[in-house]
């Protein structure tokens, strides 16, 4: 399973409930979504990298993170400035970047790295398990919550079961080629794991049936909304409607 290690630690956002971050989260990155302010969104990012200095996790996974969000951006900033439209910026030979182009790739790529910080210093520092039933302690629909609790634990078996029969086809001497041979393996591949995987399903819902399963999670650690939680929810509000209302000021 994943090791969630942004999870693991002792910080004042690592302390506050769940239920409190997810919250905040959802408040803050509509906020980031939704607007088409320069000012709003740089304040947001600034917002962003206090609450990481906060969570106090390692620079070098969060870069890695970041990274990998901005390898998609970095194709905005390719093709939006030449195709976007708009007023003229710079020209050279046939091609033409326009300043609507550049702009619009900007505002994505600080909304971009903004989401992205905001999630792993917020929600990144709470177990999968902690915000599933967080969610449902918000009221989210108890399907939805059961389905996300019950695929982040029996994917990574899904995954185990793939890598077994990739595994025994490979001591088979089974070479990847373009041609029906490989076609047809894979095919049996993929079939063979989802039959696995449905086998695997039944079998532990036989057992949890066993074990006096009635439809619901029990989590195994009762949190409750501590004063300080509230504190940290009000202030985060206050400072995301503040930074919401700045094009209005």
């Amino acid at each position: 399973m994943m090791d969630e290690r942004f999870a693991r630690g002792n910080s004042l956002l690592h302390k506050r409930d769940p239920k409190v971050k997810v919250i905040v989260a959802t408040a803050f990155i509509t906020v980031v979504a939704i607007s088409n302010s320069f000012v709003v969104v740089t304040m947001a990012l600034i917002l962003a990298f206090v609450l990481m200095f906060l969570s106090r996790l390692e620079a070098r996974q969060v870069m890695k993170r970041l990274l990998a969000a901005n390898s998609f951006t970095l194709f905005l900033w390719l093709t939006l400035p030449l195709t976007y439209g708009g007023a003229e910026f710079l020209k050279f030979g046939p091609f033409t970047l326009s300043i609507e182009g550049i702009r619009l790739a900007g505002l994505i790529t600080l909304k971009t790295n903004c989401i992205v910080l905001s999630l792993i210093a917020l929600l990144g520092t709470s177990r999968i398990a902690s915000l599933g039933h967080a969610l449902e302690g918000l009221h989210f629909p108890k399907s939805l919550c059961f389905l996300l609790l019950f695929s982040y634990r029996y994917i990574f078996v899904i995954y185990q079961e793939y890598q077994k029969l990739n595994r025994a086809a490979a001591l088979r001497c089974f070479t990847p080629a373009t041609n029906i041979h490989t076609y047809r393996t894979y095919g049996y591949l993929f079939g063979m794991t989802l039959v696995r995987s449905w086998n695997r399903a039944t079998r532990v819902h036989h057992a949890m049936l066993l074990r006096g399963f009635d439809g619901r999670l029990i989590p195994l650690e009762q949190q409750t909304v501590a004063r300080t939680d509230i504190f940290f929810l009000v202030v985060a509000l206050t400072i995301t409607a503040t930074i919401a209302s700045i094009p209005f000021l």
